[in-house]
């Protein structure tokens, strides 16, 4: 029998503390600032414009988290906080964060009602737009939020490019393609497959730009349209990263049958994002990121690799596993 703890409950009930911490240093660049040269004290409390009152305290706060190191009175990033949080650097993963400051962060403080009401609470709660119909029509602000996407996928997407048994299949259509890194990276790490990048328009010359850099340009096209009024383009594998959650259950078996259309006998549906384990007990960030979804949309969850091996037979799959990628991710696939 565990033994009563106040500590875990105090660290997590007073979360937000670090959390904030985090995102205000992701704010200011601190991370981008300190990957250029370390500093000290002084230095970055007149470069980021800090208070003297709370200056030390926020930097030491941030080295007894991990996020930097100290030494003989300078400061330092971390191996992690350098390699992830640095915005010079194609690993970036900030633009998440970044939005998690400005969106998230306030629209979290109305969990409760959420949770009692079943409702989104976000733009949509004081009578704004769709967040995806808002984001997508502001050409900057959807450049970094594809851009934000990227960075949080991409160890998963270099995971499926490896761990996925490419050598079998010719073609893959990445459904709601966003930048394009999936795609882009089984395309460099399996030149023999033909790519195809499927999203709505708006996302046209962004991802066209990021296969252009990746120089995948005449190998990886990019298809517009809707995964709700047109069909999904065929292709031996079908892809679907970070989109079935956002969707509720009956649109998520709509997109799944879809994919069913669109493969050959033999294709592969691939379906990846934060699975919830089948117990419901250890991925807390499945959780979580379900959680996010009630906040964010009006239907959307996330699920376990059962529900989602339940949808794919469904539709007619017969063949499907669950095969974890890299923290909270795993992917679920099912053969036609």
């Amino acid at each position: 029998m565990n033994e009563p703890r106040m500590d875990h409950i105090m660290q997590v009930g007073l979360g937000f503390w670090a959390s904030k911490a985090l995102l205000s240093a992701v704010e200011m660049e601190l991370f981008t600032e300190l990957a250029k040269h370390p500093e000290t004290l002084p230095e970055l409390s007149a470069r980021l414009r800090l208070h003297p009152r709370s200056a030390h305290d926020f930097l030491d706060a941030l080295v007894s988290l991990d996020f930097l190191e100290r030494r003989d009175g300078t400061y330092y990033n971390t191996p992690s906080t350098d390699l992830f949080l640095d915005k010079r650097k194609p690993s970036y993963i900030g633009g998440m964060l970044e939005m998690a400051n400005h969106r998230l962060y306030p629209f979290w403080s109305n969990l409760t009602t959420a949770l009692r009401t079943g409702e989104p609470q976000n733009e949509a709660r004081s009578g704004g737009e769709n967040s995806f119909k808002t984001l997508y029509a502001d050409p900057e602000r959807l450049r970094g939020f594809l851009k934000a996407m990227t960075g949080i996928s991409h160890g998963a997407n270099m995971a499926i490019a490896k761990k996925f048994p490419w050598a079998e299949y010719k073609s893959a259509v990445d459904v709601g393609t966003a930048q394009g890194d999936l795609i882009t990276q089984v395309a460099l790490a399996n030149p023999h497959i033909a790519g195809l990048g499927f999203d709505l328009p708006e996302v046209g010359p962004i991802f066209e730009n990021y296969v252009a850099d990746n120089g995948l340009s005449g190998r990886v096209d990019f298809c517009p349209g809707s995964f709700f009024d047109a069909s999904i383009p065929k292709a031996d594998v079908v892809m679907m990263g970070h989109i079935l959650h956002d969707w509720n259950l009956d649109e998520k078996k709509m997109l799944i049958r879809k994919a069913y259309e669109a493969l050959p006998t033999g294709g592969a549906l691939v379906v990846y994002e934060s699975i919830i384990d089948d117990d419901r007990s250890k991925n807390s960030f499945g959780l979580l990121m379900s959680l996010n979804m009630l906040i964010e949309t009006p239907g959307g969850f996330d699920y376990t690799g059962h529900d989602c091996i339940g949808w794919m037979q469904e539709a007619g799959f017969h063949s499907t596993r669950v095969e974890h990628l890299v923290g909270p991710d795993s992917m679920v696939v099912g053969i036609k």
